[in-house]
């Protein structure tokens, strides 16, 4: 598999879509997922300056990331176009979905998915923490809508209606995770709606669509893993979805084919000492990918003395 061949199948869709086509992948290998962040926006900044286009198809593929970091790469998106869309081969969730909100038209083929975009908390300094043996210990995620699931719980469940015995259900949660961090949880929630509304303006003006597909994509999944297919995505959200047909989807399932190859989505990374399998110089593998037709950047991790993976980092490799 070489840039070459990856390059033709872009043009081929360029051509087909009459767009600049630029390729985002944040991998999701098992044990070596990477996300959606904003250390990519330097690197894209020079794809999207290298030539300019009124019309550019981003080709996404993630299982998510920073939400924030999500909303900015719309806006450094549409800063270089008048119109900016998103082509889904298979997996654009969480923050991915968020950013495909924002696009006027969503690519989408039949194998591809998207996600309820609720976010979780898990860098709070007061968020909770868990200690087992042998292990150090593990910030406890906090996703916002599982605390208001306890709420829902106990009002509808448990019929818990009257003040004295809310304020025991918070008294209770509270125990748990600190308030503070329960203040975050709440703005978080009210955050990712917000951002979402603004984003949907760009896809529509009718505000009952966009009430009604911000609602169900913040809160009425109930699971972070809900796959919404491309079906409900048309039919339910009302997004403006178009699906790819003929050489078009051909071009498009094969670029994502070839993306799967280079950076090993099916193959499990399990760090090891035996310097004859090909992850032994950890060092040198893809964990996501930058690309248009003019460059290639690569996310490659950055390792302690142990060789194990503690972060990643952009560089430039047109030899690819």
């Amino acid at each position: 598999m070489t840039r070459k061949e990856r390059m033709d199948l872009i043009e081929n869709i360029q051509n087909v879509r009459g767009s600049k086509v630029v390729v985002y992948i944040t991998g999701d290998r098992p044990n070596l997922v990477t996300q959606i962040g904003t250390d990519i926006f330097p690197f894209l900044h020079q794809h999207l300056a290298s030539g300019g286009a009124d019309k550019i198809d981003l080709f996404l593929y993630s299982l998510g990331g920073d939400t924030m970091a999500g909303y900015a790469l719309v806006n450094l998106f549409r800063e270089f176009c008048n119109e900016f869309n998103v082509i889904i081969p298979f997996r654009a969730l969480s923050c991915a979905t968020l950013i495909a909100l924002g696009a006027n038209e969503v690519v989408m083929t039949k194998t591809g998915q998207l996600s309820p975009i609720d976010p979780s908390l898990s860098e709070h300094p007061l968020a909770p923490v868990v200690e087992l043996p042998n292990r150090p210990r593990a910030v406890v995620p906090i996703n916002v809508e599982d605390v208001n699931a306890f709420l829902d719980l106990a009002k509808e469940e448990f019929k818990l209606n009257d003040e004295q015995s809310m304020l025991s259900v918070f008294d209770k949660l509270s125990s748990k995770i600190d308030p503070i961090v329960l203040g975050a949880v709440q703005r978080s929630r009210q955050q990712i709606a917000f951002l979402a509304t603004k984003l949907m303006e760009y896809h529509t003006k009718d505000e009952q669509v966009i009430e009604k597909c911000v609602r169900i994509v913040t809160r009425e999944r109930f699971s972070h893993s809900y796959i919404i297919s491309k079906t409900e995505a048309e039919q339910t959200l009302k997004l403006n979805v178009i699906e790819p047909t003929g050489p078009l989807n051909a071009s498009i399932m094969m670029l994502n084919g070839l993306y799967r190859e280079m950076l090993k989505l099916d193959v499990p990374y399990f760090q090891t000492n035996d310097q004859s399998d090909p992850d032994w110089d950890v060092a040198n593998l893809n964990l996501g990918i930058l690309e248009s037709m003019k460059l290639t950047h690569v996310c490659r991790p950055v390792i302690n003395q142990n060789r194990q993976v503690i972060a990643g980092r952009w560089l430039e490799d047109l030899e690819l």
